[in-house]
């Protein structure tokens, strides 16, 4: 099983230090862990790793004969022009664009839609090689003012700029970002954002690669024309060192709505505070030490509260509560006690979001079946006025806020590179036109056929998949075929384009799945909940099952079945691979969580707790070790009669700088694997290289500039190619 077609000449991999005198005591389990020095990001011993890791990679990819094709084909269907959604502010209008190849999108401005367009920032003259990005972009109400966030080789760490009257860029620079929304004052004087407090081990953020715990956020206050020093300090929670926060400004300016989160589940606790109490405005705090007293609304981690939108002291919100798929709430902060179900939870399909537009009027989007519906609804009463023409695919972007009339909607699908819809909600049926369509040269949408298929799991669930292949192909069981799942953290994958995947596709024969399996939050909040904590195994099951779907109904065969995912998705690539190595032919894991005992140590980790559980806890750690791909490492030959079966090739994919997933999780189990899969046995079966793809100036994946991205694909498919003997199809 997952033999190559043509055999790869046997791989020299570095030999790992290890030290067994590292041993942990888990509630009377006692658990090695050799490669604990490989946490040390900074250390030479470590760095030394990457580049003997990264030798070895390049011996492999220099084998990879597809790869100047690939790398070529994947550049030209990318050479093409992208918009995001433009956003109204003032009387301006805003938008994102890249001409194909730029490394960064960039923003400009018009005084109309039809209006000469002008670069209000280009981020790709921030650095030579496109690794600064722009990820945070926040015009004040009148339009006036930009506030703007930078990150620096793919980090979460961001650092916010300011832009006055739409010229002139403040030498201020706001730093120890992280985690964070930019909401002005409708008086354009400043705004909320969150941050953590300054490190005393580092001079900046950009000074090392870095794993250490995220304690302490905090809100503030950032008066235009000021420096950092003089913000006000808003709010914090000491007693509480692992929460969250994220502040937002209501339309109409008078509150300020606090958002507090202590994992990564929906759920939150929801402050407010009356900006129109101040008498003299937030500048009169200036210098002050306290807190600003905001009123607890919801204080307990029980559901999700989300503001939809206020007429003074009356709320609607999106909740959770009482409603796995979702509802619309009313209450009026007079009479906290008394809440209104406004839109009740539909029985079949997920409540995704709702928008306040046209003065009364709610843009709302369900999710059914894995596909968005768009409504447009009453914002008093809820009830439906009309249903919005929608292919089957995504919204990926909504733009309008409640005072205007015409909104912007982003749609995208497996074979819909994106429309950007403009719709008129003043006529008697809102009038929707396309405002732009991205066109890919090259491209032949009616060369592919989608179905969505449904497949039992292991206990007998239905778990929806989608399947894109070239039109009339034979169900011989002979294609390569590319399986993705993610699975947690409630995300939904829907149907959404790539340009990699078209060249898979049309060049080498691939068929593209997507299944949506449990964890993730395509049926609501219990479809999350049973594929997370102590039903993580469920994920992995549905995987399982998607993949022997996939070769029973003859699509391919297990030596031509490639599987992906990326951060969650990594951890369930590797899981799979763990548990069952016969089923696969490639592998490739991005940026997974895959040492589930000691996650919660670094960084923003602890957040992760509420998805996974912790070993500190005796119950959960048992959860845990079952399935942590750092430790259930085994050879398959051994379980077997033959000795025939082995790990698939297996590319791991991490970055130097992902302070949200740590490489470390990457290099240990790269060592782990590499040593007990091949170093450690004279003749050992294993011939399918285990190797990891070590991004340079990258992280997490946020920010990757468009050269970056086609490099790690061609590299990574280029991998599957050769690993699976394919050769190219004009």
């Amino acid at each position: 099983m997952g033999s190559l077609s043509d055999p790869f000449p046997p791989l020299l991999y570095p030999a790992a230090r290890r030290d067994d005198s590292i041993i942990d005591y888990y509630h009377g389990v006692l658990i090695p862990d050799p490669y604990r020095w490989l946490e040390d990001l900074e250390s030479p011993e470590t760095k030394a790793f990457m580049e003997a890791q990264g030798a070895v990679t390049d011996s492999v990819l220099t084998e990879c004969g597809e790869w100047e094709k690939l790398h070529c084909s994947i550049t030209a269907l990318f050479d093409h022009e992208r918009y995001e959604a433009p956003f109204k502010r003032g009387e301006k209008y805003f938008y994102f664009h890249n001409s194909g190849l730029q490394p960064q999108s960039v923003l400009f401005v018009q005084n109309s839609l039809d209006s000469e367009p002008e670069v209000l920032l280009d981020p790709n003259g921030l650095s030579e090689d496109g690794t600064v990005a722009l990820c945070v972009a926040a015009v004040s109400r009148d339009g006036e003012h930009l506030a703007y966030g930078i990150s620096s080789n793919g980090s979460d760490w961001v650092t916010i700029k300011v832009m006055i009257d739409g010229r002139k860029t403040e030498s201020v620079s706001i730093s120890w970002v992280k985690f964070s929304t930019v909401s002005w004052t409708a008086d354009g004087k400043g705004f909320f954002y969150s941050r953590y407090p300054a490190s005393k081990e580092r001079d900046n953020v950009d000074s090392e690669m870095e794993t250490s715990i995220n304690l302490n956020h905090q809100l503030y206050y950032h008066f235009l024309g000021t420096d950092q020093s003089e913000d006000l300090l808003c709010w914090e929670d000491s007693e509480n060192p692992e929460y969250r926060f994220r502040a937002t400004v209501t339309e109409d300016g008078k509150y300020i709505i606090l958002y507090i989160f202590e994992g990564c589940d929906p759920v939150n606790k929801l402050y407010y505070y009356d900006l129109s109490a101040l008498s003299t405005g937030l500048e009169g705090l200036k210098g002050t030490k306290g807190l600003l007293p905001f009123i607890k609304l919801v204080n307990t981690f029980e559901a999700r509260y989300s503001v939809i939108a206020n007429d003074d002291s009356e709320f609607t919100f999106l909740t959770n509560k009482e409603a796995p798929k979702y509802k619309l709430i009313r209450l009026n902060l007079t009479k906290p006690d008394v809440w209104t179900d406004i839109l009740q939870e539909d029985q079949k399909d997920v409540l995704q979001y709702a928008y306040a537009v046209n003065g009364d009027q709610l843009l709302v989007c369900y999710l059914s079946n894995v596909k968005h519906i768009l409504q447009i609804r009453d914002l008093k009463t809820g009830l439906l006025l009309h249903n919005l023409p929608l292919d089957i695919g995504s919204v990926t972007e909504v733009s309008g806020r409640r005072e205007d009339t015409q909104i912007f909607i982003s749609f995208s699908s497996f074979l819909t590179p994106g429309i950007i819809y403009k719709c008129d909600l003043t006529s008697v049926v809102p009038e929707i036109k396309i405002f732009r369509e991205v066109l890919v040269p090259g491209f032949d949408r009616g060369e592919f056929l989608i179905e969505q298929v449904f497949f039992p799991s292991k206990d007998g669930t239905k778990i929806p998949m989608f399947i894109v292949s070239k039109k009339h192909i034979t169900l011989d069981g002979s294609h390569p075929t590319l399986l993705y799942g993610y699975g947690g953290f409630n995300f939904s994958l829907t149907p959404y384009f790539s340009v990699n995947r078209i060249v898979l596709a049309r060049n080498l024969g691939f068929v593209f799945c997507i299944a949506n399996i449990r964890g993730g939050g395509e049926y609501g909040q219990e479809w999350h909940k049973s594929g997370s904590l102590s039903k993580k195994q469920n994920c992995f099951d549905d995987f399982i099952a998607a993949s022997e779907f996939l070769i029973s109904a003859g699509y391919t065969n297990s030596s031509r079945l490639c599987i992906e995912g990326g951060s969650n998705g990594g951890l369930l690539v590797a899981a799979c691979i763990n548990q069952r190595p016969d089923l696969f032919g490639c592998a490739l894991a991005h940026v997974g969580v895959m040492d589930m005992l000691r996650f919660h140590k670094f960084t923003i980790g602890h957040s992760w707790t509420s998805e996974f559980g912790c070993s500190d806890k005796e119950e959960e750690f048992h959860w845990l070790v079952r399935y942590s791909p750092l430790h259930n490492v085994e050879r398959p030959w051994q379980k077997t009669f033959d000795g025939s079966i082995q790990y698939p090739s297996t590319m791991l994919l991490t970055a130097d700088h992902d302070d949200r997933v740590v490489p470390s999780h990457s290099f240990k189990l790269l060592a782990t694997m590499q040593y007990i899969l091949c170093l450690s046995m004279e003749k050992s079966p294993q011939k399918n290289p285990i190797i990891a793809r070590i991004d340079r100036k990258a992280g997490h994946g946020a920010g990757h500039p468009t050269q970056k991205m086609i490099d790690e694909a061609a590299d990574r498919y280029g991998f599957v190619a050769k690993m699976m003997g394919l050769s190219w199809n004009q």
